[in-house]
């Protein structure tokens, strides 16, 4: 049996359910941390309260996984559309993880129910209890202590192994046991792979298997098991035509630093109660840079790095203000900006184009498209803050 306060101790993920049945029978309070041996991936913990499972956090996907719940379990929900004020119920001192926190406060606003953050958390649970059966070779440490408060769900340890054996059996039978859910597939040879499928499986494919989603991903958006979405495509990656690679996790809704310290802190990314000013710019260090100047004067701050979700994030937060970055992937400030101008809700939006190209073309241009003003980089606090007062002083939403 495991102590409580045992130091790390190596395993593999299939003897790993023995010490989960040893903490149920101590009634453990506390943290399970497990790693892969060599620290190649973030660790994994288990949070536990008198030998009952609260909640699981950790490993690679970290943000896709909880959006994965989210959108399974509440009707409607979007990433874009999360509350601002569940973003301002984190603490930023407090040692629990801000997906935990960030699920109270949308239980606290009523952005979810009881019932469905039982869901969420539970297939949290199931979801990390796989990836530590997968492993080949783990290494496990309990840490005593004070349990995550509030405890707002309680999983019974038998019951959560239970479902594990069941699916990871099931993820045998299907001889797709060396297959991580975590990878996306994407395609690698095309003409291949269209002539040995028929024009409507090769265009969905096409559509889905862009490297941008990953197998479990892939299951919630076709609303298919992931063992059955995994099963379809092993005979195309057997036959070289798919691969399946390791992608990055999407971005939190809170931007994540690291201070002087060098302890990694939580900022959310609307902050303050001041008028709201977007920043849309790929580089996460130019979004980190804005969200503090911004945040300093007492602004509500918006980053998005991704160009794609640009607009959708926009139209549901409709800031006040908007930084636009001219080059971005997939798409540019310029197109961005017209787009804006035809709907009616930005007609009127001061829309600042961010550049390092400071050209007389560019300026033209952006001038066409309806931008107002354009600020070269990189920025800095004193520029950034004039420019703002500048479009909003006019409108009423100054901050004192």
């Amino acid at each position: 049996m495991m102590a409580p306060d045992t130091p790390t101790l190596a395993t593999t993920g299939d003897d790993f359910v023995g010490q989960f049945m040893a903490l149920k029978q101590i009634r453990f309070s506390g943290q399970l941390e497990i790693e892969e041996e060599g620290g190649i991936r973030p660790p994994l913990t288990f949070y536990f309260y008198l030998g009952r499972l609260l909640y699981a956090a950790g490993g690679i996907h970290p943000v896709r996984r909880l959006y994965r719940s989210l959108v399974q379990n509440v009707p409607g929900f979007t990433p874009q559309q999360m509350p601002i004020e569940a973003l301002r119920s984190i603490d930023l001192n407090s040692p629990t993880g801000w997906d935990y926190q960030l699920l109270c406060g949308l239980l606290k606003h009523s952005a979810i129910d009881r019932n469905q953050l039982a869901k969420i958390v539970q297939r949290t649970v199931a979801e990390v209890l796989f990836d530590v059966r997968q492993a080949q070779r783990i290494r496990c440490r309990t840490r005593p202590g004070e349990p995550l408060s509030p405890q707002m769900v309680l999983m019974d340890v038998e019951q959560a192994i239970e479902q594990l054996d069941s699916t990871w059996h099931a993820w045998q039978a299907a001889k797709i046991a060396d297959r991580s859910p975590n990878r996306a597939p994407t395609i690698e040879q095309p003409e291949q792979l269209q002539q040995q499928t028929s024009p409507a499986v090769f265009q969905a494919m096409t559509t889905l298997l862009t490297g941008e989603r990953t197998l479990r991903d892939l299951s919630v958006h076709t609303r298919r098991n992931v063992i059955e979405v995994t099963g379809s495509l092993l005979p195309f990656v057997q036959a070289g035509f798919v691969s399946l690679v390791e992608i990055a996790d999407l971005p939190a809704p809170v931007t994540l630093n690291v201070g002087m310290g060098g302890r990694p802190g939580v900022t959310v990314a609307a902050n303050g109660a001041g008028p709201v000013v977007a920043c849309v710019d790929d580089s996460p260090l130019v979004c980190q840079t804005m969200e503090k100047i911004l945040t300093s004067r007492g602004y509500q701050a918006i980053t998005v790095t991704d160009s794609m979700r640009a607009i959708a994030t926009l139209l549901t937060r409709k800031p006040n203000l908007i930084f636009l970055d001219l080059v971005m992937p997939n798409t540019n400030g310029y197109e961005i900006c017209a787009q804006l101008r035809k709907v009616s809700a930005f007609q009127d939006t001061p829309v600042v184009i961010l550049t390092g190209n400071d050209g007389i073309v560019d300026r033209l241009r952006a001038k066409l498209v309806g931008a107002s003003d354009f600020l070269s980089k990189p920025v800095d606090a004193e520029t950034v803050l004039t420019v703002v007062e500048k479009h909003l002083s006019g409108s009423g939403a100054t901050v004192m």
